[in-house]
């Protein structure tokens, strides 16, 4: 075999080929990824943990990151090592993703004692997951984002351990969302040379999967600079039928003075099949995704540390700068009450993912991050 030839993996024993190559090998765009994101909240929000693992195998990198917030502090570690191409061996460092029945149970393991964090988790589906629309996005001739995503409400039993504080978990109400996306996003390190012509950055997006005891909501939102949608959608699932509608739906944000982050939210479905919903979410305080790895200036996804490194810290949430454009990104956790077609409501939980770069007109934003008044 020539040095220019994919080595053999252990994946490629398994009939999961989407191409002529063996399973190293994903097209040709040096940012192919393939991610897996959880997260789970107690009713009150007064436990909220979240991970991230991605594996990107054309820079034969994968890293992943646990962050738990408690008492108001959010603590994350955070690690990573080469790949050496096994995209099948899902550990890095503490750190295991354990996919138990594919689409209905995985489990998390955290094993770092000596920083203060464990935990094993395991993760069942209240729902079969939703497939979310293909997510193509190009600047000018080049492909920025161009990938596919799945999303999964469930909840969770196990135990969790923090700096020194034991959860139990198990016969408790532990609910919360998982994703497993792939394809092409900026990971690593970024391009050298910038696009031509230069382009005022742009990126509007907003995320909520939503938990109700007999009934689930998602809704994303990309929009341009002028709030044009170019990927939006709503879903909403009832658990006891199984009956699913879907369709289009705008969310009417009111913003804390001083931040790009909702005081406030509406979302509206429209074209419903069976009726339109409303839902109402109340923010109450975030969750910073740089903890997971989302825009951090040193553990950004798919960054080089080495065969392998570990790393952890700690801040309470109070202290941070929601005006810093490093805290644009993040899950709010939200109180929801949801309004059926039929004038019945009922009252559940869940996040607000923001991220909103550039201008967006809708939200009178019209720079790289100027806030709201």
């Amino acid at each position: 075999m020539s040095g220019n030839e994919p080595i053999l993996t252990k994946a490629d024993d398994y009939p999961i080929h989407q191409t002529p190559d063996p399973i190293a090998v994903s097209g040709t765009d040096r940012n192919f990824y393939d991610r897996y994101f959880f997260n789970g909240y107690t009713p009150d929000g007064s436990l909220f943990f979240a991970c991230a693992m991605g594996v990107y195998p054309h820079l034969n990198i994968i890293d992943a990151s646990f962050s738990v917030v408690v008492d108001g502090v959010q603590s994350n570690l955070r690690a990573s090592r080469i790949l050496h191409m096994e995209r099948m061996d899902l550990h890095v460092g503490p750190i295991t993703v354990e996919v138990v029945e594919p689409l209905s149970k995985l489990r998390l393991l955290i094993d770092a004692p000596d920083r203060g964090m464990e935990a094993d988790l395991l993760f069942t589906k209240r729902a079969d997951a939703i497939k979310e629309p293909r997510f193509t996005y190009r600047n000018g001739p080049r492909a920025f984002m161009d990938y596919t995503r799945l999303t999964q409400n469930g909840s969770y039993e196990g135990r969790l351990s923090v700096n020194g504080q034991a959860f139990d978990l198990t016969g408790q109400t532990v609910r919360g969302t998982r994703d497993r996306s792939w394809g092409v996003r900026p990971v690593g390190a970024p391009d050298a040379q910038p696009q031509a012509p230069e382009m005022t950055p742009q990126f509007y997006w907003l995320w909520s999967p939503l938990n109700f005891d007999d009934c689930l909501m998602f809704f994303h939102a990309n929009e341009d600079g002028e709030g044009r949608p170019w990927n939006r959608k709503a879903v909403v699932r009832q658990l006891n039928s199984g009956e699913t509608v879907s369709g289009d739906a705008t969310a009417d944000i009111v913003f804390s003075p001083k931040t790009r982050h909702a005081k406030s939210a509406i979302i509206r479905t429209q074209s419903f099949e069976r009726g339109d919903y409303s839902v109402e979410l109340t923010p109450h305080w975030n969750f910073y995704m740089h903890g997971i790895g989302y825009g951090h200036p040193e553990w950004g996804h798919g960054r080089y540390h080495g065969e392998i490194d570990v790393a952890h810290d700690s801040f309470d949430t109070a202290d941070i700068d929601e005006s810093d454009f490093g805290n644009n990104h993040i899950q709010a956790f939200c109180t929801a009450v949801l309004m059926g077609p039929d004038g019945t409501s009922r009252e559940g939980v869940g996040i607000l993912e923001q991220l909103i770069v550039g201008p967006h007109a809708p939200s009178n934003f019209h720079d790289i991050f100027d806030l709201a008044p």
